[in-house]
C-alpha cells in the first residue's frame, strides 16, 4: 500500500485543521487505519484509528474529543479532523495501513509525514 498524506500546515491556538491520505496499490479496506504523530526530540505516538469499514474509532487520550478520524473506502482515502488545536499538537502526522484495529496497532504499511505547526 502506498500512502501519501497532505493537508498540513500553520495554524493559531485553538483552530482547526485537516489531514487527508490517499491509498493505493492495495485493497483499502482491507486495512484498518491508523495516524500518528511524531513531535521533535519525541518518539513517534499512536493519534487515532478506525477500523476497515469505517464503524469503529479509537484515540489517544491527548485528542479525544478534538480530533475526529474517518474513512471512505469508496476514495481510498483516510482522514483527520483536527480542531481545538494546542500548540503541543505540533508534529509530523503519519498515517499508517494496518492489518488489525486496535489502538496503537503494528503497523503494516507508512506513509510519508505532513507538518502540523500550532502557534500560540
Amino acid at each position: 500500500v502506498q500512502l501519501q498524506a497532505s493537508g498540513g500546515g500553520l495554524v493559531k491556538a485553538g483552530g482547526s485543521l485537516g489531514l487527508s491520505c490517499a491509498a493505493s496499490g492495495r485493497t483499502f479496506s482491507n486495512y484498518a487505519m491508523s495516524w500518528f504523530r511524531q513531535a521533535p526530540g519525541k518518539e513517534r505516538e499512536f493519534v487515532a484509528a478506525v477500523s476497515w469499514g469505517g464503524g469503529s474509532t479509537t484515540y489517544a487520550d491527548s485528542v479525544k474529543g478534538r480530533f475526529t478520524i474517518s474513512r471512505d473506502n469508496a476514495k481510498n482515502t483516510v482522514y483527520l479532523r483536527m480542531n481545538s488545536l494546542k500548540p503541543e499538537d505540533t508534529a509530523v502526522y503519519y498515517c499508517a495501513a494496518t492489518r488489525l484495529y486496535s489502538a496503537n496497532p503494528q503497523v503494516d504499511y507508512w506513509g510519508k509525514g505532513t507538518q502540523v505547526t500550532v502557534s500560540s
